[in-house]
């Protein structure tokens, strides 16, 4: 399974992805799951990925190709992220059906989603998540945040604390507390976990972090956020015991 986080705030993004592959209980390895292209001066272009993996580099390297080919449409070309959002899920459409019999149907699940994020040229800085279906979304203001994979255990953090006017240190922290606690309860997500943040119309992507299994940083943050935790609920406030009902007892 896969865990990848992108925040998109009013003083740039937050990309957070794990690196573990997981074909098996008796084959789990390790892949990375962000990639940076090598674009014109006047971009920044990220993507992170989840599912299929023989379909997500397909993906990649089809990307790859038309840049390099300099296809009529490619990163280079496109002129805003929601035109390469687009274009991504075109492709990666394209490539899941090849791995379709003539009847639909598929011996093994070839889906993947993506995140798309960056920024082109004097257009905002944003993030789009990309279904496997091809159609995609963006981050709002209520909801500065895209997730693909195994969400659920990482979100609470991020509905609660998150915000557009976060500090962005403060929203990577954020980020990274995210992506500990699903490493915590999903033996399929983990380590090396990678972090990048982008500072808004800095097209510059030199803020970038690989934590490994073990990393000094990532134990101390797991280790305070436990912590707080746990002086939080002792800190909350008592059972009132006036409340107390007699129970409804079936006869």
């Amino acid at each position: 399974m896969t865990y990848c986080i992108a925040a998109s705030i009013n003083e740039g993004l937050i990309l957070a992805s794990d690196s573990r592959t997981n074909a098996g209980i008796d084959n789990v390895s390790t892949h990375g799951k962000m990639h940076a292209f090598a674009t014109n001066p006047d971009r920044k272009i990220i993507l992170l990925c989840a599912g299929n993996l023989a379909t997500t580099q397909a993906v990649l390297e089809q990307l790859h190709r038309d840049k390099i080919k300099n296809a009529p449409t490619n990163l280079n070309t496109v002129e805003c992220l929601s035109e390469a959002a687009a274009y991504l899920g075109h492709v990666s459409l394209e490539k899941q059906k090849q791995h379709l019999n003539p009847e639909g149907q598929s011996a093994f699940n070839p889906s993947a989603s993506f995140i798309l994020a960056g920024q082109i040229g004097s257009e905002p800085h944003g993030a789009y998540m990309i279904y496997a279906e091809g159609n995609s979304i963006t981050s709002s203001a209520k909801t500065p945040f895209l997730q693909i994979g195994e969400s659920k255990y990482g979100k609470p953090i991020l509905d609660r604390f998150l915000k557009l006017n976060t500090p962005i240190v403060e929203a990577a922290r954020c980020c990274l507390v995210s992506m500990d606690s699903t490493i915590r309860s999903n033996a399929s997500v983990g380590p090396p976990v990678e972090l990048l943040i982008y500072r808004k119309d800095s097209f510059s992507l030199y803020e970038y972090y690989c934590f490994d299994d073990g990393n000094d940083y990532l134990l101390q943050l797991r280790r305070s956020w436990e912590t707080k935790l746990c002086e939080a609920i002792a800190s909350l406030p008592n059972l009132n015991i006036e409340s107390v009902k007699p129970m409804q007892i079936a006869l």
